[in-house]
């Protein structure tokens, strides 16, 4: 890394990029098998689950396997599960699925309903309590490497920089983190771990990774409609046969419900738009009887990995690893991630810690991928490997039908029959010009059930210096409006769900806007441009959504 300003340099043991499930395990794991050893964990959000946004139904093996004792330790955990079931929606009506025809390998024993941001702020507790050093408002911004190219730790981002790039009286340079082994726990789409792929090309020979963007709000209803402890998942309306996702919705505590969507951001059509769905469902007459009275408390929006077993790139670099979803653990037809994201931190820490104890330091540890593929994350991905596939090659209607048939041969005879198929296009390719498609019509918001993205970001409760670089940066600034426009209608203001991108009139001539201070860090752009044009990087540490209860 090529970098005139001089930086203190702090040494650690192992330093952790991102204060989520897969990374606080980790630190837990590393400091139950050697308290010694020195742990450092960066997280840029200002405070720890800030940036955390999940379902969340929870299934508790990985914390069981963690923090044994967790419920005795007073962990954050909402209601048991009480009632778990599936529904088809089409546009008037709602039925649904008779529970004896749902796999048993989508359903989870004892799962509870979590705010998994509230989880991850009792897990940095536990963590500190043993030793670890965590530093919110730190955002990793590059990497350190060595004389091999091996990663020797990370560089943590300037502060007081102007948009103009200039110095800021406030000005503050990042420090380096050396560190004997570096894992990267960033979640969906981070940005050291997207570098990271490319530079030791951890992704070849795998399918390409698959995301979806899931929105969520938090909304208090009338206590005479609140189930505690039920869940229900959704299908079908308003995304119909041709783009794959859902919607759900979870009843928490305090008269409260987690109301999502879904939609995997492989779909086709450029006037689609995630957020515009998510405003039809709620409109929906099942949804909208539940929120007559209803008051909306919070939103958020986060890209999460769908790709499944085929796209899990190679894990283990020389210097460290990627864990969580950083790798994508998302088991899609439960849609479950966070107990397998605990589970790559425990493994990878296990062979870490020994690697440590033997005095290694900055190789590559050629035991971590399968350490971590067999801590349960074969056994839970493996046998639903055909899902994502199906649902994206052929439809709602029939890949769901053939997925349904293939987790049933799978639960009963351990086989899945059409396991052999991959995904084998990456999002971004699958869009199709917006001269064969037929543009969607969204209604206006009534304010009521359905928002703008105005009213929306006001609910994540973003806090951006605007007087900073923009931190979604354009490899070609003429490619928005000279290439996408003309070609597939500039999908950017449709995919983001914060209202980021624009596309206005200055002088009689298009404009492409980055309202960047809008951004809630989903990383839909990254992932769905479909010139790969729109490079996410962290913006100062402590920016973006402050989340609560997520």
């Amino acid at each position: 890394m090529a970098d005139a300003i001089e930086r203190e340099m702090m040494e650690t043991g192992v330093v952790i990029v991102g204060a989520g499930p897969a990374g606080l395990s980790a630190a837990i794991a590393l400091k139950q098998k050697s308290p010694d050893l020195e742990i450092v964990v960066v997280e840029k959000s200002a405070d720890i689950g800030g940036h955390i946004l999940s379902g969340a139904v929870m299934d508790p093996a990985g914390l069981d396997a963690l923090i044994p004792d967790w419920r005795a330790k007073g962990a954050p955990i909402g209601p048991d599960v009480t009632e778990d079931s599936f529904v088809y929606l089409t546009e008037k009506s709602a039925i649904a699925f008779p529970d004896l025809l749902i796999p048993p390998i989508m359903k989870t024993k004892g799962a509870v309903i979590i705010s998994l941001g509230d989880l991850c702020r009792w897990l940095a507790e536990q963590a500190e309590a043993l030793g670890v050093d965590i530093f919110p408002g730190t955002a990793a911004a590059d990497f350190l490497t060595g004389d091999n190219g091996e990663i020797l730790g990370i560089v943590t981002g300037d502060m007081g920089i102007a948009r103009d790039g200039s110095h800021k009286p406030t000005f503050t340079p990042g420090i380096e983190l050396r560190a004997r082994y570096t894992l990267i726990a960033e979640g969906a789409r981070g940005s050291l771990a997207k570098r990271l792929i490319a530079k030791f090309g951890l992704d070849e020979g795998r399918a390409p990774q698959k995301y979806g963007l899931g929105l969520k709000e938090i909304w208090e209803i009338d206590p005479a409609k609140h189930k505690l402890g039920k869940v229900t998942h959704f299908m079908g309306y308003p995304m119909g046969n041709s783009t794959s996702g859902g919607g759900f919705c979870y009843h928490a505590q305090d008269n409260r419900i987690y109301l999502g969507l879904v939609a995997h951001l492989d779909y086709e059509n450029p006037t689609f738009s995630p957020f515009g769905e998510f405003q039809r469902f709620k409109q929906h007459p099942q949804i909208a009887k539940l929120l007559e009275g209803a008051t909306c408390l919070s939103y958020g929006a986060r890209a999460l990995t769908s790709g499944g077993w085929q796209s899990i790139p190679k894990m283990a670099f020389p210097g460290g690893a990627l864990i969580g979803c950083s790798a994508g653990f998302m088991n899609v037809p439960r849609l479950k991630a966070i107990h397998n994201a605990i589970r790559s931190g425990m493994a990878a820490a296990a062979e870490i810690a020994d690697a440590i104890a033997a005095g290694r330091a900055n190789d590559e540890i050629a035991t971590l991928d399968q350490a971590i593929l067999a801590s349960g994350i074969r056994d839970d991905l493996y046998p639903v490997r055909a899902v994502k596939p199906l649902w994206s090659k052929l439809g709602t209607f029939v890949g769901v039908g053939l997925a349904g048939a293939d987790m049933w041969v799978s639960s009963l005879a351990r086989l899945s029959p059409l396991g052999g198929l991959v995904s084998d296009k990456p999002d971004f390719a699958r869009l199709r010009p917006i001269s064969q498609v037929t543009p969607i019509a969204y209604p206006k918001p009534d304010g009521k059930t359905a928002f703008s993205r105005t009213e929306s970001v006001y609910r994540a409760n973003i806090a951006h210096d605007e007087d900073q670089p923009v931190h979604l940066r354009l490899t070609d600034p003429e490619v928005p409006i000279r290439d996408n426009l003309p070609r597939y209608g500039e999908p950017a203001p449709l995919y983001c769900p914060a209202g980021v991108y624009e596309v206005v009139e200055e002088g009689g001539d298009p404009v492409f806007r980055i309202n960047a201070q809008n951004c809630v860090h989903c990383k839909t752009c990254d992932i769905k441009d479909p010139a790969q044009n729109i490079n996410w990087v962290p913006p100062e540490g402590g920016s973006g959504p402050n989340y609560s209860g997520m």
